[in-house]
């Protein structure tokens, strides 16, 4: 069954929600939202990463997260850290975090290598080439993509980390042209040989906003990334990262009925 990953970005400049969640306060509630709306894990983040963001520091990252993973954690909620700072990883796992969700795949800190290693938990590692502002330049953006994680998993590997501990994310967006993001999304199947779960992060990004008229709004998109999220369903994804869960949760939902439905045997046959 895929899993629904719940976003709840605690930064001021965030693309989606420009700083909704920015108090605390806002974000548990949010949290709590997305829980009771079926989000299996709350990825919490203290650094935008869409083009143009300014970097922040792991001290100011820690500071803007920690109160809310160590509230998450103390109301029984699974949490993910979303962070490529390997300080900020180690403090959100010691409060109780269950994954290490990493944008850069461990390339932005040489020390998440190790601390994913010496804590054991999940982690999500993620195409990378540099950040969202890199230029997209592929021959084959999923040949390219699978064998550049096929690396990084290995370098992991030799790092410490249990190969059975890796989610791989194809980093939709990230140095990627919209219809890069639809010929990975349309060939799942080859990221997912690798043999490690497979997260899809979709949710509201410009590609799928260029589904729509130009002046829709943000949460327009969050029908097409519910869509998105069904057919990765389909092909076999661990989880699905999203910002609009009561969408998601109905679009699974009928995708596991469909799939039920196909099961049922047919009578006297």
């Amino acid at each position: 069954m895929t899993l629904i990953m719940g976003v709840l970005n605690v930064t001021p400049d965030s693309f989606s929600d420009g700083g909704r969640w920015e108090h605390p306060d806002d974000a548990i509630a949010h949290a709590v939202a997305m829980a009771e709306a079926g989000a299996a894990i709350v990825d919490v983040g203290g650094e935008s990463t869409r083009p143009g963001a300014v970097p922040v520091d792991s001290p100011q990252e820690r500071k803007r997260v920690m109160p809310i993973v160590r509230e998450l954690v103390a109301r029984g909620i699974s949490v993910s850290i979303d962070t490529l700072h390997a300080q900020t990883a180690l403090a959100a796992v010691d409060a109780g975090a269950q994954l290490i969700n990493d944008v850069s795949g461990g390339l932005g800190d040489r020390d998440m290598a190790r601390v994913v290693a010496e804590t054991g938990v999940h982690y999500v590692a993620m195409h990378w080439r540099g950040g969202a502002d890199v230029a997209a330049g592929y021959r084959d953006v999923v040949a390219d993509v699978r064998e550049e994680l096929k690396a990084r998993v290995a370098e992991l590997v030799v790092a410490g980390v249990q190969p059975e501990r890796v989610i791989l994310d194809p980093g939709l967006g990230f140095a990627k042209d919209p219809e890069h993001n639809w010929q990975l999304l349309g060939r799942l199947d080859e990221l997912a040989s690798l043999g490690h779960g497979i997260l899809i992060g979709a949710s509201r990004k410009r590609f799928v906003g260029a589904l729509l008229p130009e002046d829709a709004p943000m949460t327009d998109r969050d029908a097409p990334t519910a869509v998105i999220s069904a057919l990765a369903a389909r092909s076999g994804a661990w989880a699905v990262r999203v910002h609009d869960v009561p969408s998601t949760r109905l679009a699974l939902d009928v995708w596991e009925r469909w799939e039920a439905g196909a099961a049922i045997p047919v009578a006297g046959a």
